[in-house]
């Protein structure tokens, strides 16, 4: 986990840097400016359209007596994208755009899903039984 932190805080910010250095020798430092605001543009437009797709699935199953498991998954990943898209870099435009596409976001989802059932199936539990006399049955 500390490893994580330690990519997320200091790892990353460095390859979007180096990303945005590379990409503002290449094209120039407003145009490189300028396509960090449009990704953000773009990114918030979709982010609120597949929110708003999402939020209104939900409600139309809970409407129906289901639960809205899966679209709020979805959810979570939509608005982590959101976050991403209005991050400055590339990098994090990259991974934000892929988690807006739904299929990307199902087989995520489904990962996800599958690594906390394994989690959870190895989870063992030891008890001993009192009887109502208070004597000790092993």
């Amino acid at each position: 986990m500390l490893k994580l932190i330690f990519a997320l805080f200091v790892l990353v910010p460095l390859a979007e840097l180096y990303v945005l250095i590379e990409v503002g020798a290449g094209i120039g430092g407003l145009a490189t400016i300028a396509l960090c605001l449009l990704t953000a543009a773009i990114g918030g437009i979709l982010v609120r359209i597949q929110g708003l797709q999402t939020l209104l699935k939900a409600r139309e199953l809970m409407n129906r007596g289901e639960a809205p498991a899966e679209q709020m998954m979805h959810g979570i990943m939509i608005a982590f994208s959101g976050v991403l898209l209005f991050l400055p870099g590339f990098i994090t435009d990259a991974i934000g755009f892929l988690l807006l596409i739904p299929p990307f976001r199902n087989m995520i989802g489904n990962w996800v899903i599958s690594k906390q059932m394994h989690r959870q199936s190895k989870v063992i539990i030891e008890a001993e039984v009192i009887d109502p006399s208070h004597r000790h049955i092993p």
